[in-house]
């Protein structure tokens, strides 16, 4: 009986869709890390560091008499 030979692997087509697949993530994270611009849970901060919701609460909201 003759010998089966050994699986060869993924074809060549999904080897390379997986590298750029992963080159692509990889180019997504270092975007988000380096010019990340307005995301991030930062942006949802005031200026001094508090939340934009706890200083409206914070304000009056007119004459108390």
């Amino acid at each position: 009986m003759a010998e089966i030979p050994p699986y060869p692997g993924a074809p060549r087509w999904v080897k390379i869709s997986a590298i750029i697949a992963g080159v692509l993530v990889l180019l997504v994270v270092i975007l988000l890390l380096v010019g990340g611009g307005q995301h991030g849970p930062g942006r949802h901060l005031a200026a001094n560091g508090a939340d934009a919701e706890t200083q409206a609460d914070a304000q009056p909201q007119g004459d108390a008499r």
